[in-house]
């Protein structure tokens, strides 16, 4: 069966940009468009020139892409010509190929909103997109609040999309700006659109993810006819966000019955880039990656349960419904208390260790796991930790260095402008290949911020490791977890830190203490010492 073309249109750096607390830099715009365009993404869309000066300056230093480079604007406005609009106008002259002009189609909204006539608001729509089209553009009309102004008058909301096809539009987008419809209204008026004379293959879904329900939304439009889908990197927009393009993309590639209908831009191979694609984003934001994400999050594959990971070692499709690989992700099999050997051979096999089954080293490592998690550490999302401790059981772990003391001060002062700032010092012994090193901190930033005791305490520690210092060099902490927990008669700390380095690579680890400094120091060796045995062999 030939498969037919699906569009996919990524509005991240325009609507996701709309996201509470999110502003992406010209830079950070052109990092993520290249992102975009090596996945495969049909259109991009840029922003909105005219709107601010970050867009402005994106495009006119816009990347080249084989995708379609979008600008995004509204459509003229009453009591003056299309060639006349300042604002449309401003969009024009970013010099696109293509331009997505947002345009009312509910009724109430245009003389509610806008205060004119419903005539006007269709001439407007036709004059706008009549102009880029003249103009040699790819004309593009979002039809704002569609679903809502169809329920309210189906005949208006329509004759809005035909005054934008009738003048050229390519494409025909039909917008739940609110977020409120459901999969299954989405799916019949979509056809009911259709039916009534607008051809599916001119027809976008741009959906909002109020009700949780945008992918299964856009997916809805899909089947009942659309072939333009449009979305965001994690989902990012106004609100609750927009529907997402990673979990979107996989779901079309790899189920059914999408991936035999549908022909999209991103292939096979560059889908094994998602899940980095998702976290250079999150990266980008200063994000904590969300651990729950279909397909991308760290915990999309991660088998807890014994009777799952017992299962898991013979077929991995019996708790999985794609192979990790597929979208760049790795499967985990967590361990804690609940573990049973199961899913610590499992565990142990990932990590590059094979060990027999009934081994009596698979027993001494339960039970020291058991014991740790009495004392307050967990070992279910620390991975790294529990590998090093699972080494050392077996014999197989390395002393890189030894710390022999280490020393934090906090100072609260006045500065020279007279403002109270804490400002923390610290001092690190190691001692590596039998000399010992003592290496000094402070927790300023270069923009002149705190960072506080733990920053400074990483810092003193990875400045001078010897042989050692080159490889952990590209390493950095990206998650700082605290939590109170009851070890025996006290509390105690738990620190989780999460790292990562220039590779892409992700690890946790876990430290325990009734000092929040001490428990955060103990999983800082732990990082660095995971980093160490991982790449330190490329010094041998």
């Amino acid at each position: 069966m030939q498969r037919e073309r699906l569009y996919l249109y990524d509005t991240t750096l325009r609507d996701g940009q709309q996201t509470q607390g999110v502003q992406f830099s010209t830079a950070e715009k052109k990092q993520i468009t290249q992102a975009l365009d090596d996945l495969g993404i049909d259109y991009i869309e840029g922003g909105w020139p005219g709107a601010n000066p970050t867009d402005s300056a994106f495009f006119d230093e816009a990347p080249k892409t084989r995708a379609t480079m979008t600008a995004f604007g509204m459509t003229k406005r009453a009591g003056r010509s299309a060639e006349n609009d300042d604002v449309l106008a401003a969009v024009m002259n970013a010099g696109t190929s293509a331009v997505c002009l947002v345009g009312k189609s509910h009724d109430y909204h245009v003389t509610a909103a806008l205060g004119i006539s419903l005539e006007e608001n269709l001439e407007n729509i036709r004059a706008s997109v009549a102009h880029l089209v003249s103009q040699g553009r790819e004309a593009l009309y979002d039809a704002e609040h569609f679903f809502d102004g169809y329920k309210a008058n189906p005949e208006y909301a329509l004759a809005a999309c035909r005054a934008a096809l009738d003048a050229g539009a390519r494409w025909v987008v039909l917008c739940d700006t609110n977020g409120g419809a459901m999969p299954s209204e989405v799916r019949r008026i979509v056809a009911e659109v259709i039916a009534a004379g607008i051809p599916g293959a001119s027809l976008g879904i741009h959906t909002h993810n109020d009700t949780e329900n945008a992918v299964a939304c856009s997916l809805a439009a899909i089947e009942a006819g659309a072939r333009q889908v449009q979305g965001t990197l994690n989902g990012l927009g106004e609100r609750c966000g927009n529907a997402n393009l990673t979990t979107l993309i996989p779901t079309l590639l790899l189920k059914q019955p999408y991936a035999d209908q549908f022909d999209i831009g991103v292939s096979q191979e560059a889908l094994t880039g998602l899940t980095k694609l998702s976290r250079m984003l999150d990266d980008i934001l200063n994000r904590v990656p969300t651990k729950q994400a279909p397909y991308v999050g760290a915990s999309a594959f991660a088998h807890k349960a014994g009777l799952h990971a017992s299962a898991i070692l013979k077929d991995p499709t019996t708790y999985e419904h794609i192979a990790p690989e597929l979208v760049g992700n790795a499967r985990i099999i967590p361990m804690s208390n609940q573990a049973g050997q199961s899913n610590l051979r499992k565990r142990l096999m990932d990590a590059g260790l094979e060990v027999a089954k009934g081994d009596p080293a698979l027993a001494r490592i339960l039970d020291r796991i058991k014991e740790r998690e009495a004392e307050g550490y967990s070992y279910d999302t620390a991975q790294a930790s529990f590998e090093l401790l699972a080494r050392e059981e077996l014999g197989q772990s390395t002393d890189f260095f030894e710390v022999k003391r280490y020393k934090v001060t906090v100072e609260r002062r006045k500065n020279k402008y007279n403002r109270m700032i804490s400002l923390s010092e610290a001092v690190v012994v190691v001692k590596v290949d039998g000399e010992k090193r003592l290496s000094v901190s402070e927790s300023m930033d270069e923009t002149g911020s705190d960072r506080g005791p733990v920053n400074a305490l990483a810092k003193a520690l990875a400045k001078d490791l010897g042989r050692y210092s080159a490889i952990i060099n590209d390493m950095h902490l990206v998650d700082f977890k605290v939590r109170i927990t009851q070890g025996g008669t006290e509390a105690v700390t738990r620190v989780i830190i999460d790292s990562e380095d220039g590779q892409g690579r992700r690890w946790s680890t876990v430290g325990v203490s009734a000092n929040i400094i001490d428990a955060s120091f103990e999983a800082l060796l732990d990082a660095m010492r995971w980093k160490l045995m991982r790449d330190s062999g490329a010094l041998k």
